[in-house]
């Protein structure tokens, strides 16, 4: 037997089959940003527009696995505003949107960071909405002068969601409980070890209630939206296709993402410019619609389709979320 198994191990190896083997190449850990032209423009010299990815989860952590190059999605958005302040032959700036929000204090961050941008550089924005761009992602696109949205994007959930369990019951059937020492009564508010009593339901709904007023603010401080009935039915948490986001006044026409770069062409009256993104050197993507950060539906044994929301894989820990989470 032993005989055989040899032989059949050196008939592997002398047909070319071995042991697999990784390759690791090192690279440069740098926090510099490439700049990448992925549309040419016009004439010797052209100006730029700036692509500016809104992609996946928004939080204000770093994202990625093993051997994966991790980022901070809020750090990373702002050093490409920065970048493309510093840059005189940027003229204007489209913000790719592809997300289900976040967290409430990362959107409200990164919305903050473009306005001031706009207002030290008086550069314009253009949101060019793509397959999601909900709460949070909304929230952020509402900073931007223009909103342009895909027909069948999927555009709103305006709100708020603290999400909590209750695994008290559980325990108990198991025979076994949880003992929290703590400062005070609502020390432990919100943990999923104990019900979540009257007040402190009041106290979680008091602070969804301010976040939620201030996305209202948000909204229609940026977006022609004057009626109260239509100010309360947007904002009630539901979402709508971008055609209809459109009639609403969420956003100001439908189109693709050139649309929305020849839109930023128009407000920064630089019709012959070349548009660029910016790319990590060891992240490269070669053009416009590159590292689209949706997977390919998958379906599990019994058949049934699971679609992965971007930048979300991993169950959602406790806090306030601009996120549209179905």
């Amino acid at each position: 037997m032993k005989r055989l198994v040899f032989a059949a191990l050196l008939s592997l190896f002398a047909s070319g089959c071995g042991t697999p083997s990784f390759l690791v190449t090192p690279v440069q850990n740098t926090s510099s940003l490439d700049e990448q032209t992925v549309r040419a423009g016009k004439g010797f010299g052209a100006p730029k527009i700036a692509i500016v990815e809104v992609e996946g989860m928004i939080a204000n952590m770093k994202s990625g696995g093993f051997m994966q190059p991790a980022e901070n999605q809020v750090s990373r958005f702002a050093q490409e505003l920065e970048k493309a302040a510093k840059d005189p032959a940027v003229k204007a700036v489209v913000l790719r949107v592809n997300s289900p929000g976040g967290t409430v204090t990362a959107s409200d961050i990164m919305y903050e960071t473009l306005v001031r941008f706009k207002q030290q550089t008086h550069k314009p924005v253009v949101a060019s909405l793509q397959d999601l761009a909900a709460s949070g992602a909304y929230y952020v696109s509402c900073g931007a002068d223009k909103i342009v949205a895909h027909p069948t994007s999927v555009v709103g959930s305006i709100g708020v969601i603290f999400n909590t369990f209750n695994l008290e019951g559980t325990l108990a059937k198991i025979g076994a409980k949880t003992d929290a020492i703590k400062s005070g009564p609502l020390k432990d508010m919100g943990s999923p070890f104990r019900e979540l009593d009257v007040e402190s339901r009041a106290v979680m709904q008091g602070m969804v209630d301010e976040y939620y007023q201030r996305f209202i603010a948000v909204v229609t401080s940026n977006r022609p939206i004057k009626e109260s009935a239509t100010v309360k039915m947007v904002t009630d948490g539901r979402v709508f296709s971008g055609t209809r986001a459109v009639e609403l006044g969420l956003a100001d026409r439908t189109g693709l993402l050139d649309d929305a770069i020849e839109e930023a062409m128009k407000l920064a009256n630089a019709p012959n410019a070349k548009v660029v993104i910016y790319r990590r050197p060891y992240g490269f993507s070669g053009s416009i619609y590159a590292q689209n950060t949706v997977g390919q539906p998958q379906a599990n044994g019994g058949g049934v389709m699971e679609l992965k929301i971007p930048g979300v894989h991993d169950p959602l820990p406790s806090g306030f979320y601009y996120l549209w989470n179905p």
